[in-house]
């Protein structure tokens, strides 16, 4: 992907920049095209020195994406980061029984535990059982904690368990095949953009002007 390199290349030193200056819908469904120019700061005129031409990134099934126009720092390309964990792992039931000596560190330590694994990208609420408040559903002897991705789904037994009480895991849905029929990958993939992301099954980077 060699102008995928270029695009990289053009925003590794500390005065490159990006500017993503627009998103439209693509030609098939579920396609985006972002047009990106790529800049270097020059201090002697305070000011922005375009490089010659841009880039078109066709993100191919778009499946989640926060989107914010205008300049950024850094642009990367990724298969694993705490967004991916809800579109690829497996979710889980967490199941728990038993009674915590100290419910108030227990809800912290299932705060943090959530906060250590998704950072600033999801919040715990999401995947809590809603049916009561976190405090009052770990009063109860046995119950359903929430559905979360295995990743989170395993560190939440490893706290229950901490706490005395017991946990166990249970699928949610049926685990859904890394490839398709044709040995393609169905993993998502990321792509983030300073404070935009793009969450798809595949990003395609030309060059403006050719056609895409």
């Amino acid at each position: 992907m060699p102008e995928r390199e270029n695009l990289l290349n053009d925003l590794k030193a500390p005065n490159d920049v990006g500017v993503l200056l627009l998103a439209q819908m693509g030609g098939v469904p579920n396609e985006l095209q972002l047009i990106i120019q790529t800049a270097q700061y020059d201090e002697s005129v305070q000011g922005l020195r375009e490089r010659p031409g841009g880039y078109v990134i066709r993100v191919l099934s778009v499946r989640e994406h926060r989107l914010s126009l205008g300049l950024f720092g850094s642009l990367f390309f990724t298969a694993e980061h705490p967004i991916l964990l809800h579109h690829n792992d497996p979710k889980l039931d967490v199941h728990f029984s038993g009674t915590a000596e100290n419910l108030s560190e227990l809800v912290l330590d299932v705060s943090q535990a959530y906060a250590s694994t998704f950072g600033p990208w999801r919040e715990l609420a999401g995947d809590l059982n809603r049916e009561r408040p976190l405090y009052e559903l770990l009063q109860a002897e046995e119950g359903r904690l929430g559905t979360f991705p295995r990743t989170a789904a395993e560190r939440m037994v490893r706290v229950l368990e901490h706490h005395g009480m017991t946990g166990s895991l249970e699928a949610a849905e049926a685990e859904r095949d890394s490839v398709d029929e044709h040995g393609r990958s169905q993993m998502w993939k990321l792509l983030g953009i300073g404070d935009s992301y793009f969450v798809a099954l595949d990003f395609v980077v030309d060059r403006m002007g050719k056609k895409v």
